[in-house]
This record gives structure tokens, sequence and C-alpha cells, in this order.
């Protein structure tokens, strides 16, 4: 396993500094986020009493404070017309993929709707209600016929699905699912 590389403080807040002072998305260690996430899971492992405890503790918030400004701040100068992403890494692309994703659909929701095809409407409403979602059951719960008219269940506490949209989200919705990523 890597060595951890200890996180100085300064440092983050001196690159939150330098993004914020900066129109343009600045360069950073291309690992990033990965060194931050492995210094954090360590630091969160570690058991400490008293004084230490209370330092450990603010140190990962105040940590978690100022990589999340410098994430939004990042994201915030490319989503808001920013097209040079030449800086970003490649988790920032990854967010940066779905906004780009987002307004593609809405420019095609826009587009079909005041351009009379109706018919793409209808698919895509269909495509979405249908399309499937992974989730863990929370509760047991008894067959039911999905949104694209198939049977599915029953299901036990604890069982992972896949199971249509417009189902997934109604039982999220009452506490019988919770959606799960499979990426």
């Amino acid at each position: 396993m890597s060595e951890i590389k200890k996180i100085d403080l300064n440092s983050l807040y001196s690159s939150l500094i330098r993004e914020i002072e900066n129109d343009n998305v600045q360069e950073m260690e291309p690992l990033f986020y990965r060194n931050l996430s492995e210094y954090l899971g360590k630091l969160k492992s570690e058991s400490y009493d008293g004084t230490e405890n209370k330092i450990k503790t603010r140190l990962i918030e105040m940590i978690t404070q100022t990589v999340t400004l410098i994430l939004k701040t990042r994201i915030s100068k490319v989503s808001h017309g920013g097209l040079d992403i030449t800086n970003l890494l490649e988790e920032e692309k990854y967010i940066i993929e779905a906004l780009q994703d987002q307004a593609e659909r809405k420019d095609t929701i826009l587009s079909a709707t005041l351009n009379g095809r109706t018919k793409l409407l209808e698919s895509l409403s269909k495509k979405h209600k249908t399309k499937p979602i992974t989730v863990r059951f929370l509760k047991d719960f008894d067959q039911f016929v999905g949104a694209d008219l198939s049977k599915y269940g029953p299901y036990k506490t604890e069982e992972i699905a896949t199971i249509p949209n417009e189902n997934a989200l109604s039982l999220i919705s009452k506490n019988i699912v919770i959606k799960i990523s499979v990426d």
C-alpha cells in the first residue's frame, strides 16, 4: 500500500484562496481527492481520548469544509460558462459530465416541446419511468407489477433488486427501499 501523504491544512487553505482569487481552474495534484480520502479514512479510524480526540474531530471538520469549498469553487467555474476543463481532476470531470448530460436533456425536452415532437416526449417519459434502478429493500415487500408491466418480488429485507425508476421512487419515498449505486 502506498504511504499516506500527510495533509497540511495550510496548503489546503492556500489552494482554496488560489481558486477563489483566479477566474480559471488552477492546476492541482492529480491524486488530490484520493490522497485526501486515504488520509481522512486513516485519521477517522484512529482513536484518541479527551483533548486529542477533540483536536482530531476539529481537524476533520476543517479539512472537510475546506475541501468542500475547493470542489464547489472549481466546479462552479466550469459549470458557469467556463469551457476550459484542462486543470480539472478526473473526479471533477465526472461531475461536469453529469452537468453536461443535464443541460443536453433540458435542451432535448425544450426542443421537442417547441417543435411539436410529442412522440419523442412520450418516448422519453416512458424510458424514464421504466429505467432500471438498483435498490436495497429495508423491509419485506410483496410482489408488485412494475411501471414496465413486469412482475417483481416478493422481496425480503436487505435483498437487492433492479426495478423500474417510477416504482423505485415511490418505494424510496415510503422508506421501503434505498437506492444503491452500482457504478
